[in-house]
């Protein structure tokens, strides 16, 4: 697959809060109220992604990838830490409408009718989210965390373990070698 990226100019004028250096954004992906979305150095964004940044803002660190059909939405605050990973089809939501039925839902409606939760959701650094993942409000995925793909996650997740599942469960701990791996990728100059 060959993906189409803005240029630099192009980038530039698209008044992102902040924007690294090396940065690859796909023409065919969609990226709403920039002034709220700062992009780290040599971060990739693939083909038909969404996001859409709300008052909380999307905070994206370096080396970071968003695969294909990924989808950033909600009010509250969204962070992905450096050299973390969203395979295809992930859904990150720091909003959720209220399903209980005492409520109308969608953003049709007055928000007097609804009952949103807006949590922030943070992913931290070097998580890897399988595809087809669904995050929800408020979930804190720590330091180096694997989600196993078609997982829903509700919980916080801790770092260095593998989580599967609906919902998303401890499975086994997660190798520790990358760290060791980053520094040797860092003194490289990369």
């Amino acid at each position: 697959m060959t993906v189409s990226f803005y240029g630099e100019n192009e980038l530039r004028a698209m008044g992102f809060k902040s924007l690294g250096t090396g940065v690859k954004l796909s023409r065919k992906a969609s990226y709403y109220n920039t002034a709220n979305i700062s992009i780290g150095d040599y971060t990739r964004i693939d083909d038909f992604c969404v996001l859409s940044a709300g008052e909380g803002g999307i905070e994206i660190g370096r080396n970071v990838h968003i695969a294909v059909f990924c989808l950033l939405i909600g009010q509250g605050a969204i962070r992905l830490g450096e050299f973390s990973n969203l395979s295809s089809r992930v859904a990150v939501y720091s909003n959720n409408d209220d399903y209980s039925g005492e409520y109308m839902t969608n953003p049709t409606v007055g928000s007097k009718y609804t009952n949103v939760l807006s949590a922030p959701v943070s992913i931290g650094r070097h998580v890897i989210v399988g595809c087809g993942v669904i995050i929800l409000p408020g979930v804190t995925i720590g330091e180096g965390a694997s989600i196993g793909a078609l997982s829903l996650v509700l919980k916080n997740c801790e770092p260095f373990k593998i989580y599967v599942g609906v919902p998303a469960k401890y499975l086994k701990d997660r190798s520790r070698e990358l760290l060791e791996v980053e520094k040797q990728f860092l003194l490289d100059g990369n």
